[in-house]
């Protein structure tokens, strides 16, 4: 099929002109600048999406990730690869976490960087007993819900590694630094370029 995207190991001939560039901060500016790119990629061939971040916002990492599943399940003759280069912090292992290991790679000295997600606010009570206690388990059934989500990308970032889930929520809370080598070593990558 004319067009038809590659499979298998890809060398870094592939990566010479990457489809989508994506640096900065991980927000909803980057959001855009992403949904416009991929809007305009090829329907069928190689598209690779580049990304050095040093973080951001989950939530919008998790959109753009949910856009390449869809668009990976619609337009099954374009191959969606993960470019990491440099940084891939935080919200940017978020992102790749949506990408096959075998559609993700790093650039030579890169670093992946998996935390915990964070939170800062100050629950104050006051009022009625029973509207206190409303304000409590609303804060608690946010905290749970965002741990249930941050595992989710765990899950998806490990599976199919050598990674457990037990090694990552014991080494996230500290910023677990993942160097490319190791990353491939780890199975978390197809190759680092």
């Amino acid at each position: 099929m004319i067009g038809a995207a590659p499979s298998g190991p890809l060398d870094a001939s592939a990566f010479d002109t990457p489809r989508i560039l994506l640096a900065g901060a991980v927000d909803y500016a980057m959001y855009d600048r992403f949904r416009d790119r991929l809007t305009q990629a090829p329907d069928s061939g190689l598209v690779v999406i580049e990304l050095s971040t040093l973080g951001g916002d989950p939530e919008v990492a998790r959109m753009m990730g949910e856009d390449v599943r869809f668009q990976s399940d619609i337009n099954p003759a374009r191959r969606l690869v993960f470019l990491g280069k440099a940084a891939i912090y935080s919200a940017g292992a978020t992102f790749m976490s949506f990408f096959a290991v075998e559609n993700r790679y790093l650039t030579r000295g890169a670093r992946v960087m998996i935390h915990e997600r964070k939170m800062d606010k100050t629950l104050h009570i006051a009022g009625p007993l029973t509207t206190c206690i409303a304000s409590v388990k609303a804060m608690l059934n946010e905290l749970e819900h965002s741990i249930a989500i941050q595992n989710e990308g765990f899950e998806n970032l490990v599976r199919g590694s050598a990674v457990t889930m037990d090694e990552v929520l014991r080494r996230a809370p500290e910023n677990w630094y993942i160097e490319a080598q190791e990353a491939k070593a780890l199975g978390l990558v197809a190759d680092v370029l």
